[in-house]
């Protein structure tokens, strides 16, 4: 009765101020978003702005449901999923593509990018272009914009960090990766690949020492509940591509295609601004929250690095590796 009444007069409403009745209809398509994080997050701002301007360009035909905090699975099954179908669409780390297509391991490689401007200018140029082809080939995804999940730093609750020496003896999570692995071997820890979705619980109970993520992850998760010291290693610039099927993608309307792509451009920048300005403000409630903050030297870290870098730029692509590294920004 309460939805009746509410209708009727939502309809007398519109009808009244002569606009479309066409606003009240249910859209056409939603499309499922998983996230990670919170809505929240630098990623939940990124993908709602994307879902607002869906609605907003498709006059409401067109709309999502995020799915925050791995409710559809871990990073890696949802880029499976997408790639299958049975996942719509989805923001992640690049962390569990690399074990798809060998030059996304570009992202897990340490010191690669200077600052966030150095990095947009890469993933904008025709250097993204050619990575987001290569997801379409060989994952079947169709990456919509490069959103970011910033630069990632250490935590532990070990010991601060001021030198790769300080990481000795400190059982270190990373990603999926290889690459990870190899570079926090190389810095000294003991470096072992863990889902996601189980690194809180390891570091509560002390399996894991150590993390690492953007600060907006540290903070999202409540990482500084079960790491003391947080050290400000900015070893590697994390993009966080929001992506959709492939399959999916091309079911779409030209038309509808073309709102798709315009609604995550225009979410874009919204996206990064706000993961640039959620960074420095979680600096300072990471702080306030009885997090020690260090900031390393980090010379000596890219010098104990350069091996892997060495090592897996034949598998990157060497040409690739160095153009991120000397792209003009």
């Amino acid at each position: 009765m309460f939805l009746s009444r509410f209708l009727s007069t939502s309809a007398l409403t519109v009808l009244a101020l002569g606009t479309s009745v066409h606003a009240l209809a249910a859209p056409e398509r939603v499309i499922d978003v998983s996230l990670p994080l919170g809505p929240e997050s630098q990623q939940g701002i990124g993908v709602l702005r994307f879902g607002e301007e869906l609605e907003r360009l498709s006059d409401g035909r067109l709309a999502i449901e995020p799915h925050y905090d791995n409710a559809l699975g871990a990073e890696r099954e949802v880029v499976e999923g997408m790639g299958f179908g049975i996942i719509d669409a989805g923001i992640t780390s690049t962390g569990p593509m690399g074990g798809f297509v060998d030059q996304f391991m570009l992202f897990d490689l340490p010191y690669i990018f200077e600052n966030h401007a150095h990095a947009y200018a890469f993933l904008d140029s025709e250097y993204g272009e050619q990575l987001a082809e290569l997801a379409e080939q060989q994952m079947n995804v169709k990456i919509l914009a490069w959103m970011e999940n910033g630069f990632r730093h250490e935590t532990n609750s070990v010991r601060v960090i001021n030198t790769p020496d300080d990481l000795q003896g400190i059982n270190h999570r990373t990603q999926e990766s290889r690459v990870q692995v190899d570079t926090w071997e190389a810095l000294g820890a003991n470096a072992t690949p863990m889902a996601w979705t189980e690194v809180y619980t390891a570091l509560q109970q002390g399996v894991m020492d150590s993390q690492e993520n953007p600060l907006a992850t540290i903070y999202d998760v409540n990482f500084y509940e079960v790491q003391d010291y947080l050290n400000l290693t900015g070893h590697v610039y994390s993009p966080a591509p929001l992506m959709m099927g492939l399959d999916l993608f091309e079911s779409f309307s030209e038309e509808d295609q073309a709102i798709i792509l315009e609604a995550a451009a225009l979410a874009l920048p919204v996206q990064r601004d706000a993961s640039q300005e959620l960074e420095q403000r979680y600096l300072t409630q990471l702080e306030e929250k009885g997090m020690t903050v260090t900031h390393p030297d980090l010379a000596p870290f890219k010098e104990a690095v350069q091996p892997v870098i060495e090592q897996w730029g034949p598998t990157v692509g060497e040409d690739l590796v160095e153009a991120a590294i000397n792209f003009e920004h």
